[in-house]
């Protein structure tokens, strides 16, 4: 464990993490945008540490942010959702998206509200992340967002996951508790196995979960990380809070 100001880093522990093992010649490109001077620096101190990212540069409000996307081109940007100045970190975003889609960005809020996410396009959707501040001090949670915005999920943090819940009649209420187990999972970033994991359950299992899962929601035809994005949209489109 390493501590860093007021902040407690734990080392990467969840098993989708673990699960998903990046090249070692491959480093991930990660910019940290956040206004809050001392807050960026241990966030940034703490993904340095890890050996699989490269940390390519910071700012502190959207103007700068989207300079930097320019110029670094990370893969994946953290981005504060209240940045000083006339853009705040949604608009900053999206404005970096049209210019290069392929960019992942990390949304770093106080607020537990998935309407920031499910209001978006879905033509934009893909590649996004939206974590709440207090749960970045737990840095597997944030390597596997990043990671999932690299492979262009929707990744949505745990504990705001928690407190949703599918609306009677709605089709993710309609599916039973434990497809509606995995597809919670799935839309927390976690890879089959890392659901397997999770549910102590056969990865084969989890596979036939998510076909029945996407055959009750209309999605075929499409690539897996499509159909897995749009099943992610409809569950928090499909629930309101517990």
């Amino acid at each position: 464990m390493v501590q860093i100001g007021a902040l407690i880093f734990r080392p990467d522990r969840r098993s989708a993490v673990k699960s998903r093992k990046m090249p070692e010649e491959k480093k991930i490109k990660v910019a940290v945008i956040e206004d809050e001077a001392l807050f960026r620096e241990m966030l940034v101190g703490a993904l340095s540490r890890e050996a699989r990212l490269e940390v390519v540069g910071t700012a502190d409000n959207a103007e700068k942010a989207i300079a930097l996307a320019r110029a670094a081109k990370p893969d994946v940007m953290l981005m504060d959702i209240e940045l000083a100045g006339e853009m705040d970190g949604i608009e900053a975003a999206l404005e970096i998206k049209r210019a290069r889609p392929e960019i992942g960005i990390v949304i770093l809020s106080s607020h537990d509200d998935p309407r920031y996410v499910t209001s978006l396009p879905l033509g934009e959707s893909a590649g996004w992340a939206y974590l709440l501040k207090q749960t970045v001090h737990d840095l597997s949670a944030v390597i596997l967002a990043i990671e999932g915005c690299v492979r262009g999920m929707v990744v949505m943090d745990p504990s705001m996951m928690a407190k949703l819940r599918p609306r009677e009649g709605s089709e993710v209420g309609r599916l039973t508790s434990r497809q509606q187990d995995v597809l919670r999972l799935l839309a927390e970033g976690f890879s089959n196995a890392g659901i397997a994991r999770k549910l102590v359950l056969e990865e084969r299992s989890i596979e036939g979960y998510i076909n029945v899962i996407y055959q009750h929601l209309g999605l075929s035809g499409e690539s897996e990380i499509n159909m897995r994005v749009k099943a992610a949209l409809a569950f928090l489109k499909s629930s309101q809070r517990r």
